[in-house]
């Protein structure tokens, strides 16, 4: 007994030699928060599933299952997916079954789980998987989409010429499909899909599929099934390239014969159709007729007759863009936003009029409506919470949670946010979150470290925990204030606000950030000798604008950032951001992509920067890491370059984001706090 407690002190011993330096709650404990997602309401309004993210740190993934609350017991896990994700849940008409996608193979299929319990049973066995898929709302009937190859690039090309790609040409097309199910007919679990060539095997017999389009020149992007379950309105664009939403256009499928027919072919993105209740109209998302300024204007809403003819504009009243509209009796509901918050409004048709349905949660992420009863399930969070799931009357709003998230944080210490506000240096009002520490003191100097959202269309809101790779829960913990800019260009402030920085990108962004900074210094709890900015993405194009603009921070991190914006130009996913902010492409001005790249004052920079980046970014590819990594030791600044193998634009992993969590963990501590931090591997190693 003696040899197991010395030897359970020695671990202990070794474990806070490790993370005794680490105030607050643990990074394995804030990366590790259980989070939910995609409400969905029966139609009968009793009953609500959702999605729970939880982190496997054993495989080093996030496993997504989906949970159920059926009004009788406390929420329990419905699905479970092993080495997968069970995903997007859709009820039947009748409220009897749930469809949802699950990875159980190679590739994501449609499972069907009674909503009583059961096993959940395939009902799709196709070569490439299926994207998306919603059932008919009067049937056992399941429209989805799934991949087409293209004939002319399939395998005998591969045969005789070995592997090659043609840009902007070879990307494969989604298209739609429907299935009937049986519900007297249900697979069994525990047999495999029958093989084709076989005709003995001992199998499931799965519904087969018909294809409902066949069109080679578009991509299906979204869907919306007619009231009656005869047709289907359908978004499409060329391929699936992402810059090809601008050329969205809809068409209608009818069912009973396949016949296709285009309902809408304006130039410009047009998407997210939704029927009226009674099947006459359409309504869907367009662009407000500038086809140069998609990426920072609002989409407007408009209607149009099920048979086609001449659209309407309709006016919601909000400065700001639109998104989740559903169709229900008098009203349609969509989410937007407004400075840091989200809500939910209805749109009423006859007084031609939008208000908020609910006041509380502070932020709205998705909702689902049950129209006959009158229900509507969502989740979000309130400005000091995690997020929960929450039902309510649509009628008479009366907020219930559903869900226990946040007694995941309850024992924790943890500071306060609050919005404030400054001038920036052009006028502009600019918002931003500051985090204070627990027991702040007004007197006191405490360091500063700004984190930049990304986008730049993104907003950041009050809220108790951040995650991600910035550790700022316990930066406060240790004594520092964080402040969170919603610099220009951010969502949130309306369309005029978001076009602040066009053609201004970097030098706008950053008027906004140093005042900020400034305002906060002028209310004398910061130190301004003790200051560090950071951010990933659209924040990392940003600290490196800092880097070479300005030598007032002691320390930058630089995520997955843009360095050179004629680099970055040639070498992304989406040309059309850049010409549409810059107004130019680099052959046209080069003075403007000049003007707006860290790498043009270079010689400028003093600021130790630490560099991060995905190894297989296609948003912003990895050259503007090497551009700045050089740059930085050809002038003689401080700086690290990591590189996270394997990954896109974030970091998806939770193993890998902690790595990220201790660089900049070690990063600030040294030139913020003076220390000399290691990583935990290498503290064991001595």
């Amino acid at each position: 007994m003696n040899i197991k407690i010395a030897l359970i002190s020695a671990l202990l011993s070794l474990s806070l030699s490790v993370t005794g330096q680490i105030p607050g709650p643990s990074f394995e404990d804030v990366l590790s928060l259980h989070s939910p997602s995609n409400a969905t309401i029966s139609p009968n309004g009793k009953m609500v599933a959702y999605h729970v993210r939880s982190t496997d740190w054993k495989n080093n993934r996030y496993d997504t299952e989906i949970w159920l609350y059926n009004g009788i017991d406390e929420p329990f896990q419905l699905t479970n997916t092993k080495d997968g994700n069970s995903t997007s849940p859709e009820w039947s008409h009748d409220s009897k079954y749930i469809a949802f996608s699950a990875d159980r193979g190679d590739k994501s299929q449609i499972f069907i789980i009674r909503a009583n319990g059961g096993e959940a049973t395939p009902v799709t066995n196709e070569d490439d998987g299926v994207r998306s898929f919603s059932w008919a709302p009067n049937s056992y009937t399941i429209a989805f989409t799934r991949p087409i190859k293209d004939a002319e690039l399939g395998k005998s090309r591969e045969d005789q010429f070995g592997k090659y790609a043609i840009e902007d040409k070879e990307i494969t097309q989604n298209h739609l499909f429907y299935i009937s199910f049986d519900p007297a007919n249900i697979p069994r679990p525990d047999l495999s899909s029958c093989d084709k060539s076989d005709s003995t095997a001992t199998c499931i017999s799965l519904p087969e599929p018909v294809q409902l389009t066949t069109d080679l020149s578009y991509t299906i992007r979204d869907f919306d099934w007619s009231p009656d379950g005869s047709k289907i309105a359908f978004g499409h664009q060329p391929s699936t390239a992402i810059s090809d939403f601008m050329k969205g256009d809809i068409s209608v499928v009818t069912l009973s014969d396949q016949s296709v027919s285009s309902l809408v072919s304006d130039p410009g993105p047009d998407a997210d159709p939704e029927w009226s209740p009674d099947g006459s109209q359409i309504i869907y998302l367009a662009s407000n007729g500038d086809l140069t300024a998609i990426f920072y204007s609002n989409a407007v809403v408009k209607t149009i007759s099920a048979g086609g003819g001449a659209s309407t504009t309709i006016d919601l009243g909000v400065d700001e863009d639109i998104r989740s509209m559903k169709w229900e009796g008098d009203h349609l509901y969509f989410i937007a936003r407004q400075k840091t918050k989200q809500y939910l409004y209805q749109y009423d048709w006859k007084k031609k009029s939008s208000s908020q349905l609910l006041t509380k949660p502070d932020n709205i992420y998705g909702y689902s409506l049950s129209a006959n009863a009158g229900q509507v399930a969502l989740y979000g969070q309130n400005y000091d919470d995690i997020s929960e799931v929450y039902l309510s009357p649509t009628g008479k709003p009366d907020l219930k949670i559903i869900s226990t998230f946040n007694h995941q944080i309850t024992d924790w210490e943890l500071g306060t946010s609050e919005v404030v506000s400054w001038t920036s240096e052009d006028g502009a009002t600019i918002e931003g979150v500051l985090h204070k520490p627990v027991d702040f003191d007004p007197d006191k100097k405490y360091p500063l470290l700004v984190v930049i959202h990304g986008g730049p269309t993104g907003v950041d809101r009050p809220t108790p925990v951040l995650s991600y790779v910035y550790p700022v829960n316990q930066w406060l913990a240790k004594g520092a204030v964080v402040l969170r800019p919603n610099y220009r260009g951010s969502a949130g402030y309306g369309e005029a606000f978001r076009s602040l920085n066009v053609k201004n990108l970097g030098v706008g962004d950053a008027w906004d950030v140093m005042s900020g900074v400034d305002y906060l210094i002028a209310q004398g709890f910061v130190d301004e000798d003790k200051m560090g900015a950071m951010g990933w993405s659209q924040g990392g194009y940003i600290s490196a604008f800092l880097t070479t603009n300005t030598d007032r921070f002691k320390a930058i991190s630089n995520g997955a950032g843009i360095s050179n914006w004629m680099t970055y130009y040639v070498n992304t996913d989406i040309h059309p951001f850049t010409r549409q902010y810059l107004k130019a492409t680099p052959w046209s001005n080069p003075e403007i992509y000049a003007k707006t790249s860290p790498m043009t004052n270079i010689n400028s920079a003093s600021t130790p920067t630490l560099i991060q980046h995905g190894e297989f970014d296609k948003r912003v590819p990895i050259p503007n890491a090497y551009e700045l990594y050089q740059g930085l030791q050809d002038v003689g600044v401080p700086t690290e370059l990591i590189v996270y193998k394997g990954f896109g634009h974030g970091i998806s992993k939770p193993k890998e984001r902690l790595a990220a969590v201790w660089h900049n963990w070690q990063w600030f501590g040294k030139y913020i706090w003076g220390e000399d931090i290691k990583l935990p591997f290498e503290k064991n190693e001595e």
